[in-house]
C-alpha cells in the first residue's frame, strides 16, 4: 500500500513525523480525507481531531487549529497545539471548560465572547478525545 509523509508540528515540538496510509483533518469546511497523491492544497484547521492510519492502526491527535499544507507525497500540519489523548490532562481541560462557561454566563461587555466560545470548544474537544469519543 502506498503511503504519504505526515508531519504534525506545533511551535513547541514535532508531534508526529512518519509515513501513513491516510489522514483525516478538521479543515475549515469540515473533515478532509487525504490519501497519497492528493492534489496540492492549503487550508486552515478548526478545533478537532486529526486521525491517521499507519500500518492499519488508527491514531488520534487533538488539535486546537492551525494550518494544513498538502502535497502529493506530504501532509504538513502546522498546529497551534496538538497532543495525543494520553497527554491530555483531563482535570485541566475540565477547569478550562468551567472557566469558559463562567465567562460566557457573565454576559459582561468586558468578556470577549468569541475567545470564551473558542476556549470552551477547545476544552470540550480535549475532554472528548481523552475519553475516546
Amino acid at each position: 500500500m502506498s503511503t504519504i509523509q505526515l508531519d504534525i508540528v506545533t511551535p513547541e515540538r514535532v508531534v508526529y513525523s512518519e509515513e501513513v496510509e491516510m489522514v483525516v483533518v478538521p479543515a475549515m469546511d469540515g473533515d478532509l480525507g487525504i490519501l497519497p497523491k492528493h492534489a496540492p492544497l492549503i487550508s486552515g484547521l478548526n478545533v478537532g481531531k486529526i486521525r491517521f492510519k499507519n500500518q492499519g492502526n488508527e491514531t488520534v491527535v487533538v488539535t486546537s487549529g492551525g494550518f494544513l499544507e498538502v502535497k502529493p507525497d506530504q501532509v504538513n500540519v502546522l498546529a497551534d497545539t496538538a497532543e495525543f489523548p494520553d497527554e491530555i490532562d483531563i482535570e485541566r481541560a475540565r477547569e478550562a471548560k468551567q472557566r469558559a462557561e463562567k465567562r460566557l454566563e457573565q454576559n459582561s461587555p468586558d468578556v470577549n465572547e468569541i475567545r470564551a466560545e473558542n476556549a470552551l470548544k477547545r476544552a470540550i474537544n480535549r475532554m472528548k478525545v481523552a475519553k475516546g469519543e
